[in-house]
């Protein structure tokens, strides 16, 4: 059985995805920080979900996890990054532990991770890893400067570890959401969110199962001749 580690599994992107993995047959290590609770549940849901509590932006955190998913479960197949924070204001607004708080999370980490991950496959030469950037990550968002520049980071990021890593048969994909109904959206009022979904050609506003649908796609073999590739799941959004 394939053990995949999927982070910010206590998120709504994050959960979803860790649960349509385990659907599939994987054996999941669903990685939180501080939603303890809402990880609990997930693990509840499926015997294939564990559970570990790591908080990405720390390198010496990541290692302690690798090694313990390395030791709970014999190996390591898979990694999906999913965790990460938001920040909406003005860039001249930000104090120095904002900016670092959210370059941490939504970028460092994932290079962390992807570190960790790529020295396991490498040896076995076989892996899949896939990253979660936003479609702000693509155009930029106003009063989301610095969450824009990371996320976009993360899909630059991608293209240049999926060459990096090909020739050892691994694979690196990103996908892209659009605006999609998570506690991420809870700082937008109800008239932005129905502007947004507005501008949403599909008219809707995305929900987490969206993306844990393409996720699934990602990271199975009928997308075995797919790497280094960007999806975006917006609904058209960015068009």
């Amino acid at each position: 059985m394939k053990t995949a580690i999927v982070t910010g599994a206590s998120g709504g992107i994050g959960g979803a995805i860790a649960a349509k993995l385990a659907e599939d047959g994987w054996q999941v290590a669903a990685v939180y920080n501080t939603g303890k609770d809402r990880a609990q549940r997930l693990r509840q849901s499926n015997p294939a979900i564990k559970t570990y509590q790591c908080d990405i932006s720390d390198y010496d955190s990541v290692e302690r996890l690798f090694s313990m998913v390395q030791a709970d479960f014999g190996s390591m197949d898979g990694l999906v990054n999913c965790a990460g924070t938001a920040y909406s204001g003005l860039l001249q607004d930000m104090g120095r532990e904002d900016i670092d708080r959210v370059v941490a999370r939504d970028f460092t980490g994932t290079l962390y991770c992807c570190k960790f991950a790529a020295g396991e496959m490498v040896r076995k030469h076989r892996g899949v890893i896939l990253n979660i950037s936003s479609v702000w990550g693509l155009y930029g968002a106003s009063c989301e400067a610095v969450y824009s520049a990371c996320k976009g980071g993360v899909v630059t990021f991608t293209k240049a570890l999926a060459k990096e890593l090909g020739p050892a048969g691994i694979r690196v994909n990103c996908i892209s959401p659009g605006v999609i109904k998570t506690k991420m959206l809870d700082c937008y009022t109800r008239r932005d969110l129905q502007a947004l979904a507005d501008e949403t050609p599909l008219g809707t506003l995305g929900t987490p199962e969206d993306v844990a649908l393409a996720a699934r796609f990602l990271m199975s073999e009928n997308s075995r001749f797919i790497t280094g590739h960007n999806l975006s799941v917006d609904g058209g959004f960015a068009l």
